[in-house]
This record gives C-alpha cells, structure tokens and sequence, in this order.
C-alpha cells in the first residue's frame, strides 16, 4: 500500500469511529496543484492515546505534540507511514521551535491556524473531495502567493525555520512571497542562526535541489537570511573577474548562472559543490594594479577547499559528504590542464570517487562563464573511451614484495609504490616482471646495505 492510499484508509477508519479525519498540509497543496505529493499527513480530533489504540501498529515520534506515526500494516518491511496529528492549539514557544505545551481541539480551524503558511494549512475530505479553507489558502495558490498563517512576526518568532522555508516554498513553485512577511522575515532574519544546524542545512540542501537554485539563494540575499547562514557566500556580490575568461560578471553573477542550471533532484554534493566552489575568490583577489596584468585569484581553489570544510563541518554534514564537497572545491581548476596530463595524472584524476559530479561542475562553471566545453568534452570522452582496468589497473607490486627484494618498510616504501603505478598509468610497464626490474635499476640506493 502507497502513503496515498494509507491516508485514505486511515481517514476512513478513524471517521467510522466517530472521529473527523483530513488530509492536510503539503499534500493538499499538491494535489490541487496537480502534483505528486512526497508524502502525506492527516489531521484529526481524536487524541494520540485514541489513534494508537485504533492503529496497534504505529510510533509514538512526537506524541507530547498530539503527532502519531502510522504504518502500513500489509507491508511489513519497508512499510508506507502517514503522520497524524491531532487539532490543537499551540501556546508559548519558549525555545524558538517546540511549543512549551498543546492544548487539544475538535475545531479543525483552530488547528489550521497554528500552522505556518496558507497555502499549507488546507484540510481536504478523501470521501468528498471537498477542500476546508479556513486561511485563504486557494486563493493563495491561484495567486501564487507565499504568505504567512495570521501575525508572520509571530508565525516566524514560534519557529525560526519558518523564514527559510517561506524563501524555499517561494522559489520553489515561483511564488511571491507577501509584503508583510517579506518585511517580518527581513526584521527576524538575525535570528536564523538560533535553529540548529542540522535543520538548516537540510532545508539549504532542499532550495539548492529542488529545481530552483538561482531564485532562492537570490531571495536569501534580498531578505538578509544569506549573510547570517553563509556570509562567505555573500561576499561574492561586487568581487570583479578578468572579462577574458568570465564575460557574465562578478563571482556572484556567475555562481548564480551555475545554481541556475542545476535540475532538480541533482545530487546535493553537487549542488553545495556548485555553491561553494569559487568560495575563496573573495579572499584571494587582487587585482590588476597588484599583479601587473590582470585580476587574479591565486591559490583560490586551495582557499576555497579549507572554506568548504569549515562550512561543512558548521552545517554537520557527515564525513563522506564534507569530503566529497571538498574534492569538488578542490579539484575544479585542475580541469583547465587535462589536455597536457600525463596519462598516469589524467588515471589519477577521473578515477577520483563520483567523478561524474566533479564533470558536471565543470561543464557548469564553462557554460556559466567563456562557454567553451572543450576540456570537459575531452575528459568525457577519455572516461567512455578507456576501459576501466587500465584507468583503475591492479597493482604490479606490493609492501611484500619490497620487503621480499631486501627494503624496509618507511618512507621509501610509499615513493617506490607510486613511481611503479605511474610508470604502469603511463604505460612504461605492465607486468610484475617489468616493475622489478624497474626497481633494481632505479631505487637501489634506498636499499639498506
């Protein structure tokens, strides 16, 4: 059973016991929108206790916020869920997110209200069809109008995300985002840096992947959100680049084309790879009357990487995730040489982990720049043209079989073993036999006497 078709049974369940059910939020939103939805919610008046009696087989997640988890019970592994809330009425929100206690409801319009936007808090009967608007949520939709469910200063001051999501949603489905909680995010935004960094991030990563890249880090900047989450990135705006190789203008004009083309569903090492990889040009310019000829921006990409890493490691990614991002800082300028590598250098290079992300930065930092593919048209055709075992090839020789010739494992080990690869990567060598040899004619001084 899919989470559609759960929702409606849970509906149908809990109305045959005498109870209201809805569907609600983001789901809504969807089908009138005729979208998908990702997932879907339910709202009802019977309490948690009554919801987990009805549903045996549900999780107790946020019960202490009248939120139940209820799982499909015909599909035992990987089952659909659907969360159900009960009406309630939030009050106090002390630590910026969590409501200090809720008072329950029967009244679905007081529940609505509670909630962050219109064109989320609308409720719709499975049976019927028939939508609850108590916000003005449709006309919202039709309109294609982001606002905020009653007071925004109070809606975002309950929880400080609210401010992010409403530049998510806005970008998101291309809406506008209304005057007043324009304003009232403008006012808050300061206050950003209270949610933690895990929900931050994870709603960065959704505006960077959803399609709309380019609309909503350029709302981030307009609202004053960008400078408080990623200063580093706001200094992009007005930092000059040399005409002859970026044309489009500034470091922010020209991350901004890249995020542009980003679809969505891209992978979000990718994009926070596009965001952030010309991340140490600010700090490195200088420009024509410092160097002689023209702006540079030296060592930028080695800036850049120990930037990345700290705005990862501020944001919580995992390891994996802040490594792979680091790679694509980088490594994005060593594309401009894969004409001249070696074959050994060039291996090395594509056979670096997700190297289709590091091509595809690449092809976006041309065509958002002097336009020309020829590198990245090179360096395709050499991944598709060369078989794997000799971009990846097994090893000719080990540490036991340096130690077995009479060396010591050290520091020679490690030059000995990268000089055989290469010579094997460049085709100087291709069996065991040719790389002893190479090491008796060639290391025979690092062998102790």
């Amino acid at each position: 059973m899919d989470g559609k078709s759960l929702a409606k049974q849970i509906c149908a369940t809990l109305r045959a016991k005498g109870y209201q059910a809805y569907l609600v939020g983001g789901c809504v939103r969807d089908i009138l929108l005729g979208r998908e939805p990702a997932d879907y919610d339910v709202a009802t008046d019977a309490t948690p206790d009554a919801v987990q009696q009805i549903f045996p087989r549900s999780l107790a997640v946020g019960a202490q916020f009248g939120v139940i988890i209820v799982l499909d019970d015909s599909t035992p592994e990987n089952p659909a869920q659907v969360e159900v809330a009960t009406f309630r009425s939030d009050i106090g929100y002390t630590d910026g997110r969590h409501p200090d206690r809720v008072a329950y409801t029967k009244s679905p319009e007081e529940d609505v209200r509670r909630r962050d936007f219109t064109i989320n808090g609308l409720l719709l009967d499975p049976e019927t069809d028939q939508v609850l608007d108590f916000v003005g949520g449709r006309q919202d939709i039709q309109a294609g109008v982001i606002r905020a469910i009653g007071d925004p200063a109070k809606r975002f001051s309950e929880d400080k995300l609210r401010m992010l999501r409403a530049v998510r949603f806005s970008a998101r489905f291309n809406y506008v985002i209304e005057r007043n909680s324009v304003k009232s995010i403008a006012a808050l935004s300061t206050l950003i840096a209270q949610v933690s960094a895990e929900r931050l991030r994870d709603e960065l990563t959704k505006i960077l992947t959803e399609g709309a890249a380019r609309r909503g880090f350029e709302l981030l900047a307009s609202t004053g959100l960008l400078i408080e989450l990623l200063p580093e990135v706001s200094k992009m705006k007005g930092v000059a680049q040399p005409q002859e190789y970026h044309p489009e203008g500034d470091v922010w004009i020209h991350t901004l084309l890249m995020l542009e083309k980003l679809p969505a569903g891209c992978p979000p090492t990718l994009a926070w790879g596009v965001l952030l990889h010309d991340v140490g040009k600010p700090p490195t310019f200088a420009p024509p009357e410092v160097t002689g000829d023209r702006i540079r921006f030296n060592e930028h990409a080695e800036v850049g990487t120990r930037m990345a890493e700290a705005i990862c490691h501020r944001f919580r990614f995992s390891n994996e995730e802040t490594d792979q991002i680091a790679a694509l800082v980088a490594n994005h300028m060593k594309f401009k040489d894969v004409l001249n590598m070696k074959q050994a250098t060039l291996k090395k290079f594509v056979r670096q982990e997700r190297f289709g992300e590091h091509l595809e930065l690449h092809r976006l930092d041309c065509l958002s720049s002097h336009g020309n593919l020829e590198n990245y048209e090179f360096a395709k055709n050499f991944i598709e043209s060369t078989p794997p075992d000799q971009v990846r090839p097994p090893r000719l020789l080990t540490g036991d079989d340096l130690k077995s010739m009479g060396f010591l494992p050290g520091p020679a080990f490690r030059e000995i073993l990268e000089a055989i690869e290469n010579a094997q990567l460049d085709g100087k060598i291709a069996d065991h036999e040719a790389a002893i040899r190479m090491v008796r004619e060639e290391f025979a001084s690092l062998r102790p006497t």
